[in-house]
């Protein structure tokens, strides 16, 4: 078992890996056949981590190894003298997807190894066939077992992984360990000091995926820039891969596409665009069900086709200018004790809050991959996206470890969505400070961006300077280099500016590029009050009013094109420990963690609802 770090000092590119250790894409997966794990699975801790090696650094032996396809009773039962230090079938059940921190009160704040396994019943795979362990996120570190062989690792906790077991299951009972280590050091993506709770565990759903033995591994479908052709490339996996005819169809539209892949199993071709497509948009999320066959896979997905594009200060969606009324979300479900378990009904209550709520079209989906299941419900319901990897504050520019596990997060990331016509946006960081080191490291990422999707605009979240009280400049030397500017502002939250001298700011930059406001808020504790000419800061009226002294703002910067002020609902960050108004929550939230609506909800909710009808009225 190789760790993914290994790739890099291989010298293996991540962007067209051709390797052994390299992971199965397996694109709209949640499409293709497959046995769901979720449910009960059987959860120990291990702080010492002696399920991978022992106290002298030896692999682990009989009495530790969590992952043994053994049941420990049983052998005890027929050795009365062995015994074992740990017993995974006899520990703690939960059930899966969701975070550690629900699994007992004192699981609150523990960082470390946990352990998880559960039986399932299989079927052996039939011939011709490939089955492929699937995993949709798991914080940070995982190690992986079937039956006692370890299949791989991964690193990274936003993104899918999955290993080919198709030799390993057999008939009847079978046995899935999975360790996950949630400590992290600055070498990781993001380094352990966030302003989020990180969520340890798995987070997201485990499925038994089985495809032909040879099938659509990657699949990439797209309008071409200028919209006049339907774009598709296709990679195959498997034994005839290469030389093999391919069928892409869109039945509704009677567009038909055939085909032969090349010898590396690829294949790249355009179709002109039917007359009768009807362009995917906020108002009208329209969606076609798209078809590849190739030998017997039949591989299919659901999308919408629309363009993104800037000109000038101007974002062209479909090729007419749009304001991106927006708001950003962190992927915590509502209530008093999230566990991050984003169900389809969890995520359209957020979702819900955003587009008939606050009059939106888009949200960002802040500070790392969301579930793609948000991603499908974003394209179901009309909202714009921008998706983002967890650069984040203080990384480690300079190790080329970071930077491989940095690319490889991001390829896993833009692969897994890139279909998704709600994402008009990537972003590769946020909130890092300037140098040449993480200069050249992010100019990497927006190159990896352009690579694996050109279709689509890129942008970061920035730092801003300052020229005494009326001047904000935007001054990070990466804005040439993306699509869209984006800028973090907090004056008068994190600033000692006066709310009613924010209108008077001047916002200076590159006149030739839009601008986003990627962040702006303020705390406030919901039902706390203090409806005086200068309320308190944590106090909704202070919330509301320093909305309003924004927007004020932003209304006078003639190359805004967008906002996602900061942030839909409070959300846990151990870093905000103030006992009266944060108690391990951000409250910059305008509904707070069950929904209620703040004061400042409305104030952003009729700002947009009278951009909405400006809008219309241009239509």
């Amino acid at each position: 078992m190789r760790p993914l770090r290994l790739l890099a000092a291989m010298g293996l590119a991540v962007l067209g890996i051709s390797s052994a250790w390299a992971q199965p894409v397996l694109v709209a997966a949640d499409m293709r056949q497959q046995q769901s794990l979720d449910g009960p699975w059987h959860w120990s801790i291990d702080p010492y981590r002696d399920g991978l090696a022992g106290f002298h650094g030896e692999p682990p032996n009989a009495r530790t190894n969590r992952a043994a396809d053994v049941i420990a009773a049983d052998v005890m039962q027929a050795k009365p003298r062995t015994f074992f230090e740990q017993d995974m079938q006899l520990s703690p059940v939960v059930s899966l997807p969701g975070s550690w921190i629900g699994h007992s009160p004192e699981m609150r704040l523990y960082q470390g190894l946990v352990w998880y396994q559960r039986e399932f019943p299989a079927t052996a795979p039939k011939p011709g066939t490939r089955v492929f362990l699937r995993i949709g996120a798991a914080e940070y570190r995982s190690y992986v077992y079937l039956n006692g062989k370890p299949l791989g690792e991964h690193r990274g906790g936003y993104t899918p992984f999955a290993f080919e077991v198709t030799k390993l299951l057999r008939p009847g009972r079978n046995q899935i360990t999975i360790g996950v280590d949630s400590v992290r050091t600055a070498n990781d993506v993001p380094p352990p000091v966030t302003d989020w709770e990180t969520y340890g565990g798995i987070t997201r759903s485990i499925t038994l995926v089985t495809v032909p033995d040879t099938y659509v591994d990657d699949a990439f479908v797209r309008l071409t820039p200028d919209g006049s052709h339907i774009a598709v490339s296709v990679k195959l996996e498997g034994p005839k891969a290469a030389n093999t005819a391919l069928k892409f169809r869109i039945p509704t539209l009677g567009a038909t596409l055939d085909g032969k892949t090349d010898d590396a199993g690829k294949w790249e071709a355009t179709l002109p665009v039917p007359r009768n497509l009807v362009r995917w948009s906020p108002e009208n999320p329209k969606l076609y069900d798209i078809s590849i066959d190739a030998g017997a896979d039949h591989f299919a997905d659901r999308m919408g086709f629309r363009t993104i594009a800037v000109k000038g200060t101007d974002i062209l969606l479909n090729g007419k200018p749009i304001f991106l009324r927006g708001i950003s979300m962190h992927e915590e479900e509502l209530g008093a004790n999230p566990v991050r378990a984003m169900t389809p009904a969890a995520a359209r209550a957020l979702l819900s809050e955003i587009k008939y709520g606050l009059h939106g079209n888009f949200v960002r989906l802040a500070h790392y991959p969301h579930s793609e299941l948000t991603t499908r419900l974003a394209d179901e319901m009309g909202l714009l996206v921008w998706s983002e990897i967890p650069l984040y504050w203080l990384v480690n520019w300079n190790n080329p470890d970071t930077l491989a596990d940095a690319r490889r997060i991001l390829a896993e990331n833009i692969r897994r969505d890139r279909n998704r016509s709600s994402i008009v946006l990537w972003s590769v960081a946020n909130e890092t400070p300037t140098n040449d080191a993480r200069n050249a490291f992010l100019r990497t990422m927006i190159g990896d961006v352009r690579s694996l999707d050109s279709s689509r605009l890129v942008t970061a979240a920035l730092l801003s300077g300052r020229e005494g009280n009326k001047i904000m400049k935007i001054d990070d030397p990466l804005a040439a280099d993306l699509d869209v500017m984006a800028i973090n502002t907090y004056n008068g939250w994190y600033t000692d500016d006066a709310l009613e001298d924010l209108a008077s700011q001047e916002w200076r930059g590159p006149a030739n590029k839009p601008l986003i406001f990627s962040e702006f808020g303020a705390d406030a504790r919901a039902g706390y009050h203090d409806p005086v000419a200068s309320p308190h800061k944590y106090s909704e009226e202070y919330q509301a009013a320093y909305y309003r002294a924004t927007l004020a703002m932003a209304a006078k910067v003639p190359f805004l094109r967008g906002m996602s002020p900061w942030i839909l609902k409070d959300f846990r960050s151990p870093r905000r420990q103030h006992p009266l108004y944060q108690q391990g929550w951000n409250r910059k939230g305008l509904i707070s963690e069950t929904g209620e609506h703040k004061l400042a909800f409305d104030v952003l909710a009729s700002d947009y609802a009278k951009r909405e009808a400006a809008d219309s009225a241009k239509r």
